[in-house]
């Protein structure tokens, strides 16, 4: 049981699990929030490369200098812009150094040793919370084990692709997804894939290549950056201490911990606030991690049932 329980959560090799011989490194995103500049320059880059269609009329949103909104089909980068005040950002920080306190941000046990008390840096009237967002190619991803096609494959770099020729658009892996990443593409027989799910390949055809995704290449500020995941993690590590350094203890990892509900993330985010306020899940679960709990519960229903036949039926026969 446990070698099943831990092809369903917990930390793995996803590329071993799905039968790759000898893999290469596992490949992800790091995207650095606190240098974006909202540029949007990887949401057009994505566009490109992959020949993704228009994501509607890319009016301003009324409710932010967005205008695409979310993740979407047609949308595999998004760039959110959160708008804050003092408040929210004293908030922010008192969070932060909540998560100092404990151990946290990172994977590190809670008993790891305390942390100076940080000198905060000045609080500023007001500013903008830029970030990134993309498939998180998870370590355990729902929407690939829910796939009745074996549309959805996960690569030898540890990634998880669509294949628009095999999906049959059932929409299973849009409910299972616990990030709302991936999503069906609407419009008509004029629209390329219609019909079908769709959401970030991390640039398969890239990196099988030895070249960089399209969005981190043309990121201006090297907000988003590509490469071996284990690498990644320890570069969002280290600019957390140092921004923490720095007074900004708002900073935090998300993503970067196999112990989470889906077995960590091939993408990985230095947030400046609580998940939530990106449209982040703060604890996200992969929707197939209880199957084992399932299934042996139905068995002992299943035997239930069979014992209370076959007394019904012993007794008739009495």
């Amino acid at each position: 049981m446990g070698f099943w329980r831990q092809q369903l959560a917990g930390p793995t090799d996803p590329a071993r699990d799905a039968a790759w011989d000898d893999p290469p490194p596992r490949k992800g995103f790091f995207t650095d929030t606190s240098i974006c500049i909202g540029c949007k320059a990887c949401e057009v880059a994505c566009k490109e490369w992959n020949a993704i269609p228009p994501d509607g009329d890319l009016d301003l949103l009324g409710s932010s200098y967005d205008n695409t909104g979310a993740l979407g089909a047609s949308t595999w980068r998004h760039v959110a812009f959160v708008e804050q005040s003092t408040e929210r950002i004293e908030q922010a920080r008192e969070s932060g150094r909540r998560l100092i306190e404990l151990g946290m941000p990172g994977p590190r046990p809670a008993a790891a040793a305390p942390v100076a008390e940080p000198v905060l840096a000045e609080v500023p009237d007001f500013r903008w919370l830029m970030s990134s967002d993309v498939c998180k190619h998870c370590t355990h991803a729902a929407c690939l084990d829910v796939c009745p096609t074996g549309a959805l494959f996960r690569t030898e770099h540890g990634t998880v692709v669509v294949q628009d020729d095999v999906c049959n658009g059932c929409g299973y892996c849009v409910a299972a997804c616990p990030f709302g990443v991936i999503e069906r593409r609407a419009g008509d027989a004029t629209v390329k894939n219609a019909g079908v799910a769709q959401k970030c390949t991390l640039c398969y055809d890239r990196i099988s290549h030895d070249q960089t995704p399209a969005c981190a290449q043309a990121c201006p500020t090297t907000s988003i950056q590509f490469g071996e995941l284990s690498d990644l993690r320890e570069r969002a590590q280290e600019r957390v201490k140092t921004l923490h350094a720095n007074g900004f203890t708002e900073a935090r990892v998300y993503g970067g911990n196999d112990h989470d509900g889906v077995g960590g993330t091939g993408s990985v985010f230095l947030l400046l606030d609580e998940p939530e306020v990106y449209g982040l899940p703060p604890d996200p679960v992969v929707t197939t991690a209880d199957l084992p709990d399932m299934f042996r519960k139905a068995g002992f229903a299943a035997v239930g049932m069979l014992a209370m036949a076959a007394s019904v039926f012993l007794g008739r026969r009495r």
